[in-house]
């Protein structure tokens, strides 16, 4: 395996760890394990406990058990879909961003299969205005790594290899 492609798996591992360190902390350490519950960290951002049973909006909610294994299910092909491309990439950045994509994945189906949902928790907010739904850091890093990828499918061309001279 070549460094670029170990980098970005390294970022995985990393980013699992760090999502499900968080979550602990949250709710264990802190002891917000009650929906609703939060602690103001700034005038802007609070700790917020959230059983997230859907995906991102909110949307797909699981409310059975059937539909939450098939959200599992949906989520590890994803996931495994990500690994493999992980194996076939050698450009570094799309590397790393594919990392965050696949510790954040890996961090939430966890949650899924052991609790049943998502542990979210960081709320941003602005007054009443709320930009983002709550969150965590797998979710973070979810986006943040398709932002690279599209960013970087969107508006970054590759220079092609040099070609050999006919004279040579």
């Amino acid at each position: 395996m070549n460094r670029a492609r170990l980098t970005g798996f390294i970022v995985a591992l990393i980013l699992f760890v760090v999502d499900q360190a968080v979550k602990g902390y949250v709710v264990g350490t802190l002891g917000l394990d009650v929906p609703g519950e939060s602690l103001t960290v700034l005038p802007i951002f609070d700790l917020r406990f959230v059983q997230n049973v859907g995906v991102s909006l909110g949307m797909l909610r699981a409310e059975s058990d059937a539909m939450r294994w098939a959200l599992v299910a949906l989520t590890a092909v994803i996931a495994g879909g990500v690994a493999w491309w992980m194996t076939r990439e050698n450009n570094r950045v799309d590397l790393i961003a594919l990392g965050l994509v696949l510790g954040g994945a890996l961090g939430n189906i966890l949650d899924r299969v052991r609790l049943g949902y998502v542990v979210d928790y960081a709320d941003l907010h602005f007054g009443d205005w709320q930009p983002f739904l709550v969150f965590n850091v797998a979710d973070a890093a979810i986006t943040i790594g398709v932002l690279i990828l599209l960013a970087r499918a969107l508006f970054v061309r590759e220079k092609p290899a040099p070609r050999e001279s006919l004279n040579a």
